[in-house]
């Protein structure tokens, strides 16, 4: 299928590993230049190194996605870059594991801001540049806790519920602008994540093929599926 995506500029955040580095080869394979940020500076240049060649030009941007200047700097970057901007891919690492009635107040907002407000800001700094292209592609990356909430990740399910809740409601205030908004949410995958929670499943999903999921949802073919949640689980998940 031709996803009709060369040529096209891309932010992906969060892109040095994982399944921002998975989304971040799908769509350099698909010839989208990009800006890619992480916080490590050498994961983020071996990152650059292996996605240079593969399809559009890739550059780097290095710094805390979750901090409130950055969504900002990062699509200044892709417009001083390319001088234009076309697909946005919100993605910010998921706050520790933690039970719904052992929740601090800090604990909290510092999950709103990390995993739903991040994500607003930087959807709110590209849109005129999506407008003024005539065209967008906003993929927003959840868990999927948002549709079976995890008992120890509380904390995840409560700001990234907040998060699909307000991609559902700015989907529809972006359909006639020709732009799309979707949530996706990854279950189990091969990422230092997981492993790090220490509940691996017998089964895991491969970064690479959650970002050619991620790349269809950014392509032409792609417009008419706006304000969906596309669950990423190997069926995992009971929720009907």
């Amino acid at each position: 299928m031709e996803l009709g995506l060369a040529g096209r500029v891309a932010i992906v955040a969060g892109a040095s590993k994982g399944l921002g580095r998975g989304v971040a080869e799908a769509l350099a394979d698909e010839g989208v230049s990009l800006v890619i940020n992480a916080r490590g500076d050498e994961a983020l240049a071996n990152a650059v190194e292996s996605l240079s060649g593969r399809g559009g030009k890739v550059v780097g941007y290095a710094g805390d996605v979750t901090t409130p200047e950055m969504p900002d700097a990062l699509v200044k970057r892709a417009i001083a870059e390319f001088g234009r901007l076309d697909i946005v891919v919100t993605n910010s690492g998921g706050p520790k594991a933690k039970r719904a009635l052992d929740l601090s107040d800090d604990e909290v907002t510092s999950a709103i801001e990390s995993n739903l407000l991040t994500h607003v800001r930087l959807v709110r700094a590209a849109l005129p540049h999506l407008e003024q292209g005539g065209w967008g592609r906003i993929c927003a990356i959840a868990s999927y806790g948002v549709v079976q909430p995890l008992p120890n990740l509380a904390l995840s399910n409560l700001a990234r519920s907040g998060l699909r809740a307000w991609a559902k409601t700015a989907a529809q205030d972006l359909a006639p602008r020709n732009i799309t908004l979707n949530l996706v949410a990854p279950g189990m995958h091969r990422t230092d994540r997981i492993t790090s929670l220490g509940d691996v499943a017998d089964r895991l999903g491969e970064p690479a093929d959650f970002g050619k999921v991620v790349a269809f949802l950014c392509s032409e073919p792609a417009g008419f599926v706006n304000g969906a949640t596309i669950v990423v689980d190997g069926g995992a998940t009971l929720a009907l």
